[in-house]
């Protein structure tokens, strides 16, 4: 998925309240829901590095708690240098197990899209990928903004009328926003399944066919691009399974 999914969903799991458990939550879950992404790094060694190192050893499930690790000295140092009490404990343990959670919540995203990931390299360099998401799915990217952005308003309504401050505010809001990824999730995988079977039972001349696949478009769980391999060619085309 694109960046800005990685960090919201971060920010929405620690709102979902981890970050009533220790100080840093959101901010090490946040930070560490997009890290993995910082193989990209290799695009300043030119494009085929890039290629070859992107969704490597950071999106492993060897990797994932290095990369926590690694978050969590970050946010580490920043406590030290800030030199300020915080309004709950820090319990760095804790922020390396969220930033854990967090991490992998980044491979299970990347795992939903068409590009996939190898999360047993290097041990197995296979990738996989479920087909389900486009790299930028506005309604989860929507309603993951909105989990987030919807309790700070009504935060500021609020203290406008006098109300009294909340130290962990947008519990229920988060949630809800998770939710909806894992019902976009659902409905996505009925509809990849259903879009298969509608290409399994379509004719391609007398040729048999050898593999097929259905990749997302955003938006519309209904439209899907097809991909059909037969032992002589390739065949392309969309599928609309509402229709």
């Amino acid at each position: 998925m694109e960046p800005v999914t990685h960090f919201l969903t971060g920010a929405c799991m620690a709102r979902s309240g981890l970050n009533r458990k220790t100080a840093y939550a959101t901010l090490a879950m946040t930070l560490a829901a997009e890290a993995p992404d910082l193989d990209m790094l290799w695009g300043f060694r030119g494009p085929i590095p890039v290629f070859q190192h992107h969704r490597g050893i950071t999106h492993t499930l060897i990797g994932a708690p290095f990369v926590a690790l690694v978050v969590t000295g970050a946010v580490w140092l920043l406590d030290r240098w800030l030199g300020k009490r915080q309004p709950i404990p820090v319990r760095w343990t804790l922020v390396w197990v969220f930033s854990l959670l967090a991490a992998l919540s980044h491979i299970l995203l990347d795992w939903t899209n068409n590009y996939g990931v190898r999360p047993f390299f290097p041990f197995n360099p296979r990738w996989y990928a479920l087909d389900l998401v486009y790299i930028v799915e506005p309604v989860m990217l929507t309603g993951l903004l909105l989990g987030l952005v919807i309790p700070g308003i009504l935060g500021l309504a609020d203290r406008e009328i006098g109300g009294r401050k909340e130290l962990f505010r947008g519990r229920r809001w988060a949630t809800g926003a998770l939710s909806l990824t894992l019902l976009v999730w659902g409905v996505r995988w009925g509809e990849h399944a259903r879009a298969l079977q509608l290409i399994s039972q379509t004719r391609f001349g007398r040729e048999p066919v050898l593999r097929m696949g259905a990749e997302p478009y955003p938006v519309n769980p209904f439209h899907w691009f097809s991909v059909v391999e037969t032992a002589d060619y390739y065949q392309t085309g969309s599928v609309d399974t509402h229709r």
